[in-house]
């Protein structure tokens, strides 16, 4: 063999691969966050439900303290004072003399519209608007018994004028036996003015 003859050259050994510049390294996998890590959950985000029940029932109770405060209410105030009765022979029913007083309580005149007075016997309610103040002296007479302890009559279109009172009686008439009307539930008179959309209540 020829001594200029040379042996063949070996592969070279390739070192451990190495990323090309225009690769891009690859990065170590993460497991992804979870939702509720992320934007929270509604038990850690929202108020114990105890505060959100009390801020509720504080809405509520300023709600009706509203509600009352703006409800319409009478500016006069009043008792009924003394309440007599005495049959109507043969009718089955009773005449009522009831004695009331007033106190105007607003800024400005009370004017007596109507007047109505209310029976409530337990078994029947029963109403009547009264009768005519020219009519008390004739029906004073035929009932003495009405006149005991009674005021001058309470009048409509009567005015009572702002920090002032008065004193009258109304006459009604109801369809009931003297003892029911003697045990009675309740007795009510309603006194309803022209400019005010309630009427004052006394109750006896």
């Amino acid at each position: 063999m020829p001594d200029d003859v040379q042996p063949p050259t070996p592969p070279p050994v390739q070192s451990p691969a190495t990323p090309s510049p225009s690769q891009p390294t690859p990065r170590e996998a993460h497991p992804l966050p979870h939702m509720e890590e992320e934007f929270g959950t509604a038990a850690k985000n929202l108020p114990p439900a105890k505060i959100i029940a009390i801020g509720v029932a504080a809405v509520v109770v300023v709600a009706i303290i509203v509600a009352i405060a703006q409800r319409p209410h009478s500016s006069a105030s009043g008792s009924i004072d003394n309440v007599v009765s005495t049959e109507v022979p043969n009718q089955n029913s009773v005449l009522v003399a009831i004695s009331v007083s007033l106190q105007n309580n607003g800024k400005k005149p009370f004017w007596i519209r109507r007047t109505k007075a209310d029976l409530d016997t337990g078994s029947g309610q029963y109403s009547d608007e009264g009768l005519s103040a020219v009519d008390f002296d004739r029906y004073y007479q035929a009932f003495p018994t009405l006149k005991e302890n009674s005021y001058p009559p309470l009048k409509r279109e009567t005015m009572i004028e702002p920090g002032e009172s008065m004193k009258g009686t109304i006459i009604v008439s109801f369809p009931v036996t003297p003892d029911e009307f003697a045990n009675r539930k309740s007795l009510k008179i309603s006194v309803q003015p022209y400019d005010q959309p309630k009427p004052l209540v006394l109750t006896k």
